[in-house]
């Protein structure tokens, strides 16, 4: 009972509250941001996929630690949730700065990456570890993405994405060195075919 309450209070917390960043956001004070309003949408778009990605993360982390029996792993997942709380922080900061919005179906995203989650971890600890792999190795590539896109003097989300960046590398590493199971070619296609749908649709809403 105390981890399916837990695991509710997680979900409301992501979709519904203020989230508070443990860690300072990574902003560079000493080189000011000045945007038209256009790169403030261009950029804005980006790091509204972003807070997305961050919504599906706490999820993930939340579905895997609710499926997983070994509590060691489940203080893994819990861990790593709550680093990825502070990008969930740092996105939603940058958007209010923008001026622009979260998605406005961000309780469908959440509930679809809850699902995937449950079944990573349904399928077992070194499968499920191994979704977290090939999850934040595809998030990786798409930060890297959005440096080459985001306006080169757009230095505070610069600074948020490629911190994030460097985050989702070293939580793909950590899963890698609990155990984590190469997941098979189709998996990996699906997984991608989903988050370009995703990534899509939450650029515009």
């Amino acid at each position: 009972m105390d981890l399916l309450l837990s695991t509710a209070d997680a979900a409301l917390r992501t979709l519904f509250a203020t989230p508070r960043a443990s860690q300072a956001c990574p902003t560079l004070s000493t080189q000011d941001t000045v945007l038209t309003d256009a790169e403030k949408a261009h950029s804005g778009a980006l790091m509204r996929v972003n807070h997305v990605g961050e919504v599906c993360a706490q999820a993930l982390y939340t579905a895997q630690a609710f499926a997983t029996q070994n509590e060691t792993l489940r203080a893994h997942f819990r861990r790593a949730s709550i680093e990825e709380t502070d990008h969930l922080a740092w996105t939603e900061q940058r958007l209010q700065e923008l001026g622009q919005h979260k998605s406005l179906l961000n309780p469908l995203w959440y509930g679809a990456a809850f699902g995937l989650g449950l079944i990573a971890g349904r399928l077992g600890d070194r499968l499920s570890l191994g979704f977290v792999v090939e999850t934040e190795n595809q998030v990786e590539a798409h930060l890297e993405s959005h440096l080459s896109s985001l306006p080169t003097h757009d230095h505070a989300s610069r600074a948020i994405v490629a911190q994030m960046k460097d985050d989702e590398a070293r939580h793909a590493l950590d899963a890698r060195q609990a155990g984590a199971a190469e997941l098979p070619a189709p998996v990996k296609t699906l997984m991608k075919l989903a988050a370009k749908v995703m990534t899509t649709v939450a650029h515009r809403i």
